[in-house]
Order: C-alpha cells, then structure tokens, then sequence
C-alpha cells in the first residue's frame, strides 16, 4: 500500500460510533503553559492492610477470603441494585424507569503491588476466563440488558484503590457507545453483507498501525482514534461478546491486553494510567450477531506529563479532537515492545 499522508486539519469518520474525529497535529507541540503533572512511578506494597480488595482484609460490607487468583465479590455500593424499586410518574418527555443490576469487581490478582503488566500467560488467561464466567450468569439475568466490563487504571482517570481490578456494571441500560456500534454494525450488514468489525480489522492490519499481534487478535491505533495513544484489540473472526470466544482466544485476548499495557508502560518508563472497556454485544434478547466485539483503550496522557483534557469541542461541541497522527503515535508504540522496563532495568 502507498504511504499514507500525514493527517492535517482533517476529519475522519468513526465508522463504530458513526461521527466525525476532527484531527489538528499541528497543534500537538502548541506552547503549553496549563496544568502539568509529575509522571508517577511508585511501587506499592504486596499487602496493604487499609486495602478493601486485598485477600483477609474487610470490606465496607464484607470480609475478603484468602483467595489466591482472579477473584470477584458483589460490589458494596452497587449502581444498580437487584431490589431497585420501582418508579412511576413521568411522561414521554420526562422518563424515567427503574436501575435494576448488579455491579461486581474483579480482582486479577491478591499482590496489591502487580498491575496487569505482571500477569503470567496462566493469571492473565484466568482474568478474561472469569469475565466470560460473570458475563455468562449475569446475561441470563433477565433484568440485565448488557454487562460491561471495564478498568480504570491510574489516579488520572479517577480510580480509588490500585489494586489490580476492574469492574462490571450489569442492568436494563444499553451504555450509549454500545447502543451506537450495535446500531451502526446492523445497517453495515444489512447494506453490504459484511461484517462491520471485520471490515475494520481487516483495514487496519492491512495498514501502518498494527502495534502487536496473536493468532487470534491484533492491537492497533486505530485510524480514526479519538485520544493520542488510544488503542484498540480487534479479534480475527466475526465475534459478538466474550461468550462466544473459545478457550485459547480468551487465552489470547489476556495475552493481548497484557502486551498493550505493558507497551504503554514502556513509553515513557512509567505506569501509563488508561480507561479500558470490553464492547460486546447487549444481552437484551435481540439479535445482535453482528455486534463488533473489541477492547478499548483510552489513555488520558498526550506526554509524559500533560493531559489530554476535554473542554470546549468535547464538552461543549460533542465531538473529540486529536492533536496527534494515530500513524506516529502507533510508531512510538511499535518501538515500544519487548519485556517490561521495570525487569529490563533489574
């Protein structure tokens, strides 16, 4: 394939989320004299004993078993709740209806210390065998419309405990972007024949971004990224949600998501923080065979030390900037690869 050009003052179309990504990487080394934050690397204990996640310790509501793997617990202030009561009174203008669910965390590992960096083939393949696990008994719930799961890494994007986990939200509410992908891969296919995430996935590896590959998935910045180092896990075959991924792709997707964390942390020699969410399919009754099952990433950081903040286009406008060129930014991710920088440095 010819080269591509470099992107500049350009917008792209989200085929996913069917709106446009204005691109400006011109403006990516504007002067920058806001706020800054110190790049953070610390090492915390193995045990902490005010942690509410670590094995033996009490929680809020409840005592943590001694576990030794991947562990998961009903979360104690749960956003949706199993005996929500029932609301009456609004119009078609002003709806309302009930927020019932569940929320769990899943904790990857007891070593308070460990992120999912320092998983081994064997941990990181239990994590994503537990998701299909949960995802399984909290679809067959019939309150439950779709089961998200997702990891806030990093005190940047708001997370309370560094403990390794992540959490699932499970009720009647199809989250926004789901809707989205949902909507727009059932008119790809109903117009074309093919498969919306295929079709993405097909693109993209044949393209400059492609930063890791398996058997099974590949690992890309993707074409229209929204955030400078977003990354996107995308599987070989048409799949809708963690149910339908056999054995060794669940072991593969672990795999993967292991080697994009670890190339972020290799960056910038530093635990790059980031929003993970798993995309599958709803789980509402309908057909939704076509739905694009992928992981996302969304990393706050666009340097070492600045944040990519949402303000006016983002806030105000509705829709993202990116001051940078996903194929430079897939460069540095590239370059990124090989073990660790924390056993490098050992």
């Amino acid at each position: 394939m010819p080269a591509e050009p470099r992107v500049a003052w350009e917008q792209r179309w989200h085929p996913l989320r069917e709106e446009w990504i204005l691109f400006t990487p011109h403006r990516g080394g504007r002067p920058w004299i806001g706020e800054t934050h110190k790049p953070a690397d610390v090492d915390p204990p193995s045990h902490d004993p005010t942690c509410a996640l670590c094995p033996g310790n009490r929680r809020l509501r409840g005592e943590n078993p001694p576990y030794s793997g991947a562990y998961w617990f009903t979360n104690d202030l749960p956003c949706f709740g199993p005996d929500a009561p029932s609301v009456s009174g609004g119009d078609e203008l002003y709806r309302t209806r009930d927020a019932r669910g569940t929320a769990e965390v899943v904790c990857y590992h007891p070593d308070h210390g460990k992120t999912f960096v320092d998983l081994t083939d064997a941990e990181a393949a239990a994590v994503v065998d537990l998701w299909a696990e949960r995802h399984a008994a909290l679809a067959a719930r019939p309150e439950v419309d779709h089961v998200l799961v997702f990891e806030n890494k990093g005190a940047l994007v708001g997370t309370s405990n560094p403990h390794p986990h992540c959490q699932i939200y499970a009720g009647g509410l199809i989250y926004g972007h789901v809707e989205r992908e949902a909507a727009a891969a059932r008119r790809h296919f109903d117009r074309t024949g093919e498969y919306l995430g295929q079709e993405v996935r097909a693109r993209e590896e044949a393209g400059p971004r492609v930063i890791a590959a398996n058997d099974h998935f590949l690992a890309c910045v993707p074409w229209f990224a929204r955030y400078a180092y977003e990354v996107f896990i995308l599987p070989r075959r048409q799949v809708a949600s963690l149910a339908d991924l056999s054995p060794s792709e669940r072991g593969a997707l672990g795999l993967m998501i292991r080697e994009v964390a670890t190339r972020y942390d290799n960056l910038w020699r530093m635990p790059m923080p980031y929003v993970m969410a798993i995309h599958q399919a709803p789980t509402d009754g309908e057909d939704h065979s076509t739905f694009p099952f992928h992981v996302e990433f969304h990393p706050p950081l666009r340097k070492p030390d600045t944040m990519k903040y949402l303000a006016g286009p983002e806030i105000g406008g509705g829709s993202m900037t990116n001051e940078s060129d996903p194929n430079e930014k897939a460069a540095e991710l590239q370059a990124a690869g090989g073990p660790h920088y924390k056993r490098m440095a050992r």
